[in-house]
């Protein structure tokens, strides 16, 4: 699976606002997540969202969204002209748990990179994740830094593209979920 990073903080870089009006904090009610209007065009992002405010995970959500990009690269999704014809697209907002957090920029990218090696040993096609570092207000009076995880997917029908974005959520939720396993090789973190 293709898988990039990189950070936006400062200038007009876009700020992760996790106290906005209307956010549902799915960790003291994941059956929200099946409820939420981005689950109809993508069900798997409900299943997503469940694991990633579980009590094991090591993150927890505040926004996200799903769309059919109009413009796209088949050639970043490892895909040919065929397979290039339709795309779905999703965005996760990912924060640290308090009791893990990226207290610096450094860290965040250091997260990153694993979730990236473990994503490039994936055998999926069509489909990419792009992390990106960005500041974050997590409580009120509070900068922190957290990640925006973006993925996109392509196939010839949007059916296809759909399954593959699907199987791509469920490879990004394991590389989050053991992104504290030591058996990424720090080869891989480079």
């Amino acid at each position: 699976m293709e898988a990039d990073w990189e950070v936006e903080i400062g200038g007009d870089a876009p700020v992760i606002d996790a106290c906005c009006d209307g956010r549902v904090d799915l960790r003291g009610a994941p059956e929200l997540a099946a409820q939420l209007p981005e689950s109809e065009p993508l069900p798997a992002i409900a299943r997503a969202l469940v694991q990633l405010n579980s009590d094991l995970s090591p993150v927890w959500t505040s926004k996200c969204d799903v769309w059919s990009p109009e413009d796209f690269d088949p050639d970043e999704l490892d895909a040919d002209d065929r397979e290039g014809k339709c795309a779905l697209a999703c965005y996760i907002d990912l924060l640290p748990r308090s009791d893990r957090r990226w207290p610096s920029t450094d860290q965040a990218v250091a997260q990153c990179r694993m979730i990236c090696a473990r994503l490039h040993n994936q055998p999926l096609r069509c489909c990419r994740a792009d992390l990106i570092v960005r500041q974050a207000h997590i409580a009120p009076g509070r900068h922190d830094v957290a990640i925006t995880a973006y993925l996109t997917a392509c196939g010839h029908l949007l059916d296809s593209a759909r399954a593959t974005l699907e199987s791509a959520l469920s490879a990004f939720v394991s590389a989050i979920l053991h992104s504290d396993d030591p058996a990424t090789p720090a080869s891989k973190l480079q």
